[in-house]
């Protein structure tokens, strides 16, 4: 059916009108993010509660996480005095588990940062240089992909010993080949536009390319992969402490309370494990709905169908 010479000029003139619309201010993005994104809004504010909890977590709880209290040693939760009960040693759980968030938020923004950072890089300038420098990087990318995740970080923790500073290392070694091999094939299509050619034709060095052109462009999927490795950290963290080679066993985290109630036996205290298994549950659940919002708002190649385009 032909269009009214009305409604043609109305087809016309809307992308020069859209054009013109004011941007957006960041708190607008916020608000348009949080009612379009429901599942994406639980997911930021388990994490800003998660933030406010390890920050404040001496004002929330008083008691020393490393005292032990054989008075209310097995203490059953509801107590006046340990009201999520105490360990086998008269620990507090809730004290511990309020100071294992620090440890969770720790381990997994400095390992998913650090590394998906370092895996940014590199997959930009796999991309960049391509030819026998992208052939030899790839190469060796799939030969540290060729190890598990888990399998590989608990040979570096073998290696390097328990530690939680080595927890960050070696999880942050973890990232970075997954990262920079999808970094990667986004930074293949960006190095074929125009405005890198251009910049390459006015004699633009490389490092200034890459640095001021491409990683800049990758910056939304290197976001929406920290949001989803952060997740994948705390797992893996719990992971390693369950097994005895990640936080040192006084240390209080999420994984080495899930060790204790290992040890202490189910039977016993039920419940030790109930409390730090919940805790990774809903954290890491938050975490992925948060990174899978993100990037439905944030990969370009999902705007216009119905998922992104906040």
């Amino acid at each position: 059916m032909n269009q009214t010479p009305g409604a043609q000029e109305s087809a016309v003139l809307t992308p020069a009108v859209d054009a013109l619309r004011p941007k957006r201010k960041p708190s607008q993005h916020v608000t348009h993010f949080l009612k379009a994104k429901p599942l994406g809004a639980f997911g930021a504010i388990v994490a800003v509660v998660l933030v406010f909890v390890a920050i404040v977590a001496n004002q929330i709880e008083t008691i020393d996480p490393y005292k032990t209290d054989a008075e209310f040693k097995h203490a059953t939760p509801g107590t006046a005095e340990r009201w999520l009960g105490a360990d086998s040693i008269g620990r507090d759980v809730y004290s511990r588990l309020i100071h294992g968030s620090r440890i969770s938020l720790y381990v997994g923004i400095v390992s998913s940062v650090i590394g998906c950072a370092i895996g940014l890089v590199i997959g930009v300038g796999s991309a960049y240089f391509a030819g026998k420098t992208d052939l030899i990087v790839q190469r060796f990318m799939d030969s540290m992909m060729a190890f598990p995740s888990l399998v590989l970080a608990i040979a570096i923790m073998a290696a390097l010993g328990a530690s939680l500073h080595n927890v960050v290392f070696a999880l942050t070694i973890v990232y970075i080949p997954s990262t920079a091999r999808i970094v990667r094939a986004q930074a293949l299509s960006i190095a074929e536009m125009d405005y890198i050619l251009a910049a390459r034709s006015v004699g633009a060095n490389h490092w200034r390319i890459i640095m001021r052109h491409m990683v800049p462009n990758c910056m939304a999927l290197y976001i929406v992969l920290v949001t989803i490795h952060l997740g994948g950290a705390i797992v893996a963290e719990a992971t390693l402490s369950f097994l005895g080679i990640g936080a040192p066993p006084d240390v209080p985290s999420w994984g080495g309370m899930l060790r204790e109630a290992y040890i202490a036996g189910i039977d016993v205290n039920p419940w030790l494990g109930v409390f730090p298994g919940l805790a990774i549950t809903i954290v890491v659940f938050a975490w992925n709905l948060l990174g899978d919002s993100l990037r439905d708002v944030l990969d370009p190649r999902l705007r216009g169908t119905g998922r992104g385009g906040v």
